[in-house]
């Protein structure tokens, strides 16, 4: 029996799905646990396996497709089995996807004729040496773009005169000539290399420009003794283990020093919605990962009221996920404030730019050693720099920094920040 298979919904705030990869091919055997296809949210990358064993009847879309979710993308069945009653294509896909269905099952297609088997959709129409119109179908150009056919060679045999794919398979049976070769200028190795842009790319590139032309941006910078985070951490190395703690880093005593400050300044944690202002009453903790895939950042919800210890242990597992390409895309949304952190890179001083609608964003910077005079004499400290970006439609200069302020008293007297 054909079973479709349907493109997984991945949290509920996605839509739709690009397929990057297919690990089979149309006509492949198939074993019930074996990788499918991969495919993209505009943040975290899956792949999927199979649930059935049997062979890859059809596939309907290609790598690159952008699909909607729980639409069928292929069917599995055994040989000789028709699979065009499942094609989301053509008329019939689009009455029937009209009428309500059940979440998360695949949605059967009546029956229709050999001519409706591929997308009634034409692609711009082809213009060919005489002047006429040429009609050809999407997978009839895509298959006769990849073969090499001179699509004007065809012979039509679709609805209204239109070129489908069965009639490039037929020029393909009679090797006719190939299209006209490219010219030897166009062979030529040009100097550079162009790269498109992977969907995630796509995302960051616009919600920073968004955000950019959309905000009052303006940064503040700051820095603190690290004297005692450093010290803690030295304790924490040496007897964290036997006190059943993980390794705590001193980006988690950031996160937690800034979720115990934040909230007696709440236009910080807030969004700014244009005629209003939504204030949190929580500090939903965004913290941003870089990831061979670009820029994530997930959420830890509810930081103000969770520990040291399990603040860490979150972050390590956000990490994982975000570098595993498996996080939830929920959890990729509903953060109040970011913290970025490009001190490990060894950043002394940068302009963070805001996660709209969010106000603010704190940038930690690395370790450096300054000088200052105590009684008299001049000594050296361990100084760590902040950069904190808000919006000053929400939040003016001096609010800003009565902030920052308060971080740093609260992270150079961290074992008291800690007993509260």
């Amino acid at each position: 029996m054909a079973i479709p298979v349907i493109m997984p919904r991945q949290g509920l705030s996605v839509e739709s799905c690009i397929i990057t990869k297919w690990h089979k091919e149309k006509g492949d055997a198939v074993e019930a646990g074996e990788p499918l296809f991969t495919y993209e949210t505009d943040k975290a990358t899956f792949e999927e396996e199979s649930q059935h064993s049997g062979v890859l009847l059809d596939i309907f879309f290609e790598e690159g497709d952008d699909v909607p979710v729980l639409t069928n993308i292929c069917v599995i069945g055994q040989a000789g089995e028709d699979p065009s009653q499942y094609s989301p294509h053509g008329e019939a896909a689009d009455s029937l996807a009209s009428k309500e269905h059940t979440e998360g099952e695949p949605v059967p297609i009546p029956e229709t004729g050999p001519e409706d088997t591929e997308s009634s959709t034409d692609v711009p129409p082809i213009i060919d040496q005489n002047d006429d119109i040429i009609r050809v179908s999407p997978r009839a150009k895509n298959l006769a773009h990849k073969a090499g056919i001179d699509i004007t060679k065809a012979e039509p045999t679709g609805p209204e005169g239109r070129i489908i794919e069965r009639d490039i398979l037929a020029l393909m049976d009679k090797k006719l000539p190939l299209a006209p070769p490219v010219t030897a200028e166009l062979d030529t190795e040009p100097g550079y290399v162009e790269e498109g842009l992977t969907n995630i790319r796509k995302v960051i590139a616009r919600t920073m420009h968004e955000s950019l032309m959309t905000s009052a941006q303006l940064t503040l910078h700051s820095s603190f003794d690290a004297t005692e985070i450093l010290a803690f951490r030295s304790d924490l190395k040496k007897h964290g283990e036997r006190l059943g703690l993980g390794r705590i880093t001193l980006n988690d005593m950031i996160l937690y020093g800034v979720s115990r400050t934040l909230l007696n300044h709440k236009h910080l944690n807030a969004h700014f919605l244009g005629d209003s202002i939504r204030i949190f009453k929580t500090v939903n903790m965004g913290v941003a990962i870089d990831t061979p895939r670009g820029l994530m950042v997930p959420t830890v919800f509810g930081a103000d009221s969770k520990s040291l210890n399990q603040i860490s242990q979150e972050v390590k597992q956000l990490n994982e996920a975000c570098q595993a390409g498996t996080i939830n895309p929920d959890i990729l949304t509903g953060g109040s404030f970011t913290v970025t952190n490009l001190g490990t890179l060894g950043i002394e001083s940068f302009t963070p730019v805001l996660n709209t609608p969010q106000t603010g964003i704190l940038g930690v910077n690395n370790i450096v050693q300054r000088a200052r005079e105590s009684h008299g004499q001049i000594e050296y400290y361990p100084a760590m720099g902040l950069s904190l970006t808000f919006d000053h439609r929400a939040v003016d200069g001096a609010p800003a920094a009565r902030f920052l302020k308060e971080l740093v008293e609260n992270l150079e007297s961290f074992r008291l920040l800690l007993a509260k």
